[in-house]
């Protein structure tokens, strides 16, 4: 998958949610560029913003979308871990 294809499927991702990506397109393009460079190197999408530690389980956990929802940065900031999705 490529950069456009990811950010495509993430645009699908929001539609008819109550989310959708962060306006600041450099944010997402940030995000795009560390989520491809980790599932290079690890074989996963894994969120760039979040430390993994290297275990198959834990590391399920952070793939890029991750369970956002069910985070403090959802309910405190409206923003998913990274800040990539935003509430409406």
């Amino acid at each position: 998958m490529n950069k456009e294809e990811l950010l495509e499927a993430w645009k699908r991702f929001t539609e008819k949610n109550d989310f959708r990506l962060n306006p600041d397109k450099e944010h997402v393009d940030m995000i795009l560029d560390g989520v491809l460079a980790n599932e290079k190197e690890h074989g996963l999408k894994l969120c760039p913003c979040r430390i993994r530690d290297g275990t198959r389980e834990r590391d399920l956990q952070l793939i890029c979308p991750c369970n956002f929802k069910t985070h403090e940065t959802w309910a405190e900031k409206g923003q998913c871990w990274c800040g990539l999705f935003v509430k409406r």
